[in-house]
């Protein structure tokens, strides 16, 4: 499309052409109703729907380094006009560090809002004659992908533009690997990318090159920049953002001040003609350099003296997730439960360290919390409540705690007040004694997961499970009067933030509609003030909702779990991993089950409930609030769920009627499938101690019906999946220490056939029974086969496992009888839940929360 001087776009006349942008044209125009000049981009083709949605939402950036998109119409944008140079190399290091602190405001403003830039280089940012920083083009790379067709993720430059001589070179000298290789990105892409225009504004050069394409995209990968020429000032943080591995670089940008800073202060202190270094500089110094080291943790030993805001984060080890966790109140130490192969287990980790430390003598561990001087950490397992010294040494038993143990809280006078599945809150001294029950709650409801106010005396606490909704909600109480006021009505736990400095009140903090809200507490008259506000979006609920993954030091730090599993779609794969097609919208699923005639697909969601796709009509209704795995009755018309606290539950899918019981128990009991002719209902049950063991309920809907347990060891077994024949059933046990897909007879009988070779998880069986399918090593990535054929003497030969075909998967938690994938009765294709975006599991750190939180609104 050619525009001549005059010409005029709506309201937009023509000035002059003033150069070729990536995605066509680029002219100087005059806003006639505004008298105020633009900048228009034209495009050859028109703008989808999907664009302009994407685009409008861009527009809502407002940040002084980022450049404003005003208005979209058919085939062009209007944006603002920027004079000013290119960003060219090379720079002196000063000049070059006022450009990067400008980029970095404006990439970090972008990322708080969810959008990543993705095609972030020199011809991107301009200087003003003022000398302001303006990026360029943020966040259409995105907008401007293609429709499904393709890989969504894919640079725009190399699906838009692959024929236009030099853009193609210039964007992939930026790229990230992993946008090189054409997988999912997110904002650690764009730190890439900043490290890569940070290399060139330092050396003049690019930091990879190559002659072609080919080369370029070759080095990205493989080499490394030559770093002869890079001020040494520099090259932590550059070598900090140009890490291959997302997982090894930065986090987030705002870290990337971080890192200079400290840079500056070493560059400071190794100067020789300065006089005396002050204590307090050499503090600052050290704590620098401590934090530059750790890149995801920072040494909180000393409290900052411009109480700077940090964010920070680090994700947990290697093939674990984090259950629980809980910061020392002093803010030096955070203790996580985490879930992995075996059972959970207390780790600990400084927070000036990069490594997590096992807790001897804490396995089964669940909802750690502190003592009020740091020094000790309490919890629950195998049916007690147990304290065990930071420092290390042996665990001790205080007391029973019955069913897992919700939440404990412990004061400055060593009272510890803790809950329990079921009833009241007790107390208990931390030298152990007595358990004594403090609230007046009964087995139909529970108490749970206090929180001690700073006078040691009240508390405040989750109180539900209550057939009357209208009870549910946080409460606040004293020791010596437990009669609880509500105080919120969430379905949540709340922590308390004592005020900070110029604020009268402190604040409560808890979980709503998936995010993390704050509103100011009096906790003199235990009541809340004014409105609730936004602190993230990105925290997680730990293991046993309504609790939020989330803990607070008197210091003001604040550390919370970020979501585990991010987005996944729905999609239809063929048996050599060829993608057939999507189903539904992206939504963070916790299950995929599709029903025994193929029609239809249930898929709970977080926060959302369980939702029921219609593939033959296209449409979706929620089904219910419960976000348990769902199980289909053989005919295709009821399914099973196992809400919190509730035992199992059948639903008619037509929607007549409501939920009703087939078996009532306190015990978690996700269901993980149904016999084919209706004679067993299989789930898990999570009891007391912890076990977690494979039961059946025969008959179910009989009044009389008792349920039988299966199988029950010491080792983990769940998953129980049902042969077509009913004459056998696969599931999961880590009895060798790893999760691994079994077979026995069923009900009864000898033998057992190790199914996988190298690890394993959801097993499927196909509907004539003669192959099972499974995860290999437990996560959401390879789909396997192996043919199962009796030997006829009773047992059964089973072949190798062969590959089917491997995807980016959502990670679902072995016990929770929740499935990724769910094969169609045809045993052709497969419904697999695809990982949507790249959010993995971390622990965030953030100093300062409620500075954090004013300046992100103040944006």
């Amino acid at each position: 499309m050619s525009l001549n001087a005059g010409d005029k776009l709506g309201p937009y006349e023509i000035l002059s052409l003033i150069g070729e942008g990536g995605m066509g044209k680029v002219y100087r125009a005059r806003d006639t109703r505004l008298g105020r000049d633009v900048a228009i981009k034209t495009s050859a083709q028109q703008f989808t729907e999907r664009f302009e949605r994407e685009a409008r939402s861009i527009a809502a950036l407002n940040h002084p380094n980022i450049c404003t998109l005003y208005d979209v119409g058919p085939n062009y944008l209007v944006m603002e006009f920027i004079e000013g140079e290119d960003l060219k190399g090379p720079l002196p290091l000063d000049d070059a560090l006022k450009i990067v602190s400008q980029i970095i405001d404006a990439l970090e403003a972008a990322h708080e809002k969810g959008i990543v830039h993705r095609d972030l280089k020199p011809a991107n940012i301009k200087i003003t004659p003022e000398g302001i920083v303006k990026v360029l083009d943020f966040g259409l790379a995105k907008a401007l992908e293609p429709e499904p067709a393709g890989n969504p993720e894919t640079s725009p430059t190399l699906t838009m533009h692959a024929t236009q001589a030099g853009m193609i070179l210039g964007t992939a000298a930026y790229m990230a690997p992993e946008q090189a290789r054409g997988k999912t990105v997110d904002r650690r892409a764009d730190i890439w990318s900043f490290g890569a225009v940070l290399y060139e504004m330092l050396t003049g050069r690019q930091a990879f090159a190559g002659e072609d394409i080919t080369e370029i995209l070759a080095a990205v990968v493989k080499l490394e920049p030559d770093w002869n020429g890079v001020p040494p000032r520099a090259q932590r943080l550059l070598r900090s953002c140009l890490q291959k591995d997302p997982r090894k670089r930065l986090q987030a940008i705002a870290d990337a001040r971080l890192l200079l800073e400290a840079s500056a202060v070493e560059a400071q202190a190794a100067v020789p003609s300065r006089p005396r270094f002050h204590r307090a500089a050499w503090v600052v110094a050290a704590v620098s350099v401590l934090l530059a080291a750790a890149i995801g943790f920072v040494h909180f030993r000393e409290t900052p003296p411009d109480e700077r805001v940090l964010r920070l984060s680090a994700p947990p080890p290697s093939n674990t997730n984090v259950g629980f966790l809980a910061i020392s109140p002093d803010g030096r130490r955070l203790v996580a439960s985490l879930f992995g192969a075996s059972r959970g287990q207390l780790w600990l980790r400084s927070l000036d360290s990069q490594q997590f430390q096992l807790l001897s003598g804490t396995d089964n561990a669940r909802n750690p919390f502190w003592s009020a001087d740091s020094r000790f950490i309490g919890f629950f397992a195998d049916g007690k409540l147990k304290i065990v010294p930071a420092a290390g040494g042996p665990a001790q038993t205080l007391c029973s705690a019955t069913g897992l143990g919700t939440g404990g809280t412990w004061n400055r006078d060593d009272v510890i007040l803790f809950g329990s599945d079921t009833g009241p809150l007790r107390r208990v001294g931390a030298a152990g004694g007595e358990c004594i029950p403090v609230t007046k709650a009964d087995q139909t409801t529970r108490d749970a997961f206090p929180e001690f106010l700073p006078d040691g005396k009240h508390f405040l606490y989750f109180h539900g499970l209550a057939n009357d909704e209208s009870l549910r909600g946080v409460y606040a109480a004293a020791l010596d009067h437990p009669d609880g006021r509500k105080v919120l009505s969430d379905n949540t736990n709340a922590l308390f933030a004592p005020a900070a400095a110029g604020e009268r009140n402190g604040h409560l903090l808890f979980f709503r509609e998936g995010n993390l809200m704050a509103q100011s507490f009096d906790p003199g008259a235990l009541q809340t003030v004014g409105d609730p506000f936004l602190v993230t979006g990105q925290a997680s609920p730990s293991f046993s909702p309504p609790q939020v993954a989330a803990s607070l030091a008197s210091n003001g730090t604040l550390v919370y779990l970020a979501n585990r599993s991010g987005e996944a779609q729905l999609t239809w794969f063929d048996r050599s991993g060829k993608e057939l097609g999507k189903v539904g919208p992206r939504a963070e699923l916790r299950g995929v089950s599709l029903s025994p005639d193929g029609n239809a697909v249930a898929s709970a969601r977080r926060n959302q409930g369980l939702w029921l796709y219609d593939l033959v009509r296209g449409s979706e209704t929620r089904f219910s609030t419960s976000q348990s795995p769902a199980v289909w009755s053989p005919d295709s018309g009821r399914i099973v769920l196992s809400p919190q606290g509730q035992g199992l539950m059948v639903k008619f899918v037509g929607g007549a009627g409501s939920e009703e019981s087939l078996l009532r128990t306190a015990d978690p009991t996700p269901a993980s499938d149904w016999s084919r002719d209706g004679r067993f209902l299989i789930y898990t049950q999570i009891d007391a101690r912890a076990n977690v063991d494979i039961w059946y309920l025969p008959d179910p809907g009989k009044a009389d019906s008792k349920p039988v347990k299966f199988l029950g060891t010491d080792a983990l077994e769940s998953q129980g999946q049902l042969s077509p024949d009913g004459h056998w059933i696969a599931y999961v046990s880590n009895e060798t220490g790893k999760l691994e897909v079994y077979v026995r007879p069923f009900p009864s009988g000898p033998g057992q056939w190790r199914v996988s070779a190298n690890g394993g998880g959801e097993p499927r069986w196909s509907r004539d029974g003669k192959e099972l399918f499974f995860l290999e090593g437990g996560a959401s990535e390879t789909l396997l086969t192996v043919s199962i054929q009796p030997d006829g003497r009773g047992g059964l030969k089973v072949g190798t496992p062969q590959k089917l075909f491997g995807y980016e998967g959502v990670g679902i938690v072995a016990q929770a009888n929740a499935f990724a994938y769910s094969p169609h009765p045809d045993g052709k294709r497969f419904l697999v839940a695809v990982r949507a975006d790249t959010a993995e599991p971390a622990i965030n750190v953030i100093t300062n929360w409620r500075r954090a939180v004013a300046r992100t609104s103040e944006r």
